[in-house]
């Protein structure tokens, strides 16, 4: 979405999760969403495109999980499924995702093989960690890597991430003013201990198995892909009615889409976690679009590959 909205065209979606295409066909028309192993889809199977996007999985890297990287087999690994990708399409540039930790992992030799193995290929890269409240500006503390990579040294020259931006939403802008009761803890046996901790309504608060931990930057902690399992970093905040988690729709809003992105109605509220704890930020990706547009146009440098309606074709691929 957030390429889309600086003015590409997505050609071919793929998402190894069942329960991501219900909500990705609501929203997009132009190239549904093809469920499946990345590693058994063929290079010579997909349409031909101009930049490919990435998120390969982030917890074998994530401080938050076992930090296994490559040796993670069937996760760690799938970074090389875009080098196959990007090996054999030769797109003019690509934008990969994951966590902060990724540069450090391993004392930098796992981005040691990454950057290598990207080079190798001809592609010149920038690199730089983004923050969600400091380059979205949605009141969420999310730092995460973006590698952006680029056939046209000229065009990697002219490249530069997005500047800050000042944060101008809080958390009570993003909350929604009628909530189904079904969100609340008010009949839960945590209620109590809840109770005791949660105090402010203009703060997110997180339950931590066993306590609450207040969350003082005034912000939103990182929207995670198990926070609707129970347990672990459920994000809680406080208002008229009671103690209660965010909602998916307020998930959406903390990770930049807008109102018109459909939610499926018959999709369990736990999917719908998973998947915007799991996404980019929509507002922080759409600003760098639009820089690596007028990279790729500057000079005449980007050489369109007979464009449907004069947009760059984009490939998109999430395992």
């Amino acid at each position: 979405m957030g390429f889309e909205r600086a003015g590409f065209e997505t050609v071919f979606s793929n998402d190894f999760d069942p329960y991501c295409k219900p909500t990705y066909d609501l929203n997009y028309k132009t190239a549904q969403l093809a469920v499946g192993d990345i590693q058994k889809i063929k290079s010579s199977s997909l349409p031909a495109f101009d930049i490919l996007l990435g998120g390969f999985p982030c917890q074998p890297f994530s401080v938050a999980g076992y930090r296994r990287g490559f040796l993670d087999t069937g996760r760690g690994d799938l970074f090389f499924e875009i080098v196959r990708i990007l090996r054999d399409k030769k797109p003019s540039a690509f934008l990969l995702e994951n966590v902060k930790n990724l540069k450090s992992h391993d004392k930098g030799k796992t981005f040691k093989i990454i950057s290598d193995a990207l080079a190798d290929l001809g592609y010149h890269v920038k690199v730089k960690v983004l923050n969600s409240m400091e380059y979205g500006n949605v009141p969420q503390n999310r730092e995460r890597v973006y590698i952006a990579g680029f056939k046209s040294k000229k065009a990697h020259d002219v490249f530069e991430f997005p500047e800050q931006t000042p944060l101008t939403k809080s958390i009570s802008d993003i909350l929604e003013e009628s909530v189904d009761s079904k969100y609340y803890y008010n009949d839960s046996t945590l209620y109590k201990q809840l109770k005791e901790a949660i105090k402010s309504p203009n703060t997110v608060y997180q339950w931590r198995r066993a306590y609450v931990r207040e969350n003082k930057s005034g912000v939103c902690p990182t929207l995670t892909a198990n926070m609707g399992m129970g347990g672990h970093n459920v994000p809680l905040v406080k208002d008229k009615k009671g103690i209660r988690k965010l909602t998916p729709r307020e998930c959406a809003r903390l990770q930049g889409f807008p109102e018109s992105y459909k939610l499926p109605k018959d999709l369990p509220d736990t999917k719908l976690y998973k998947q915007f704890g799991n996404s980019v930020t929509v507002s922080v990706v759409e600003r760098v679009a639009r820089q690596m547009m007028k990279a790729l146009q500057t000079n005449n440098n980007y050489v369109y590959r007979e464009p449907v309606k004069r947009t760059t074709r984009v490939l998109r691929t999430a395992a």
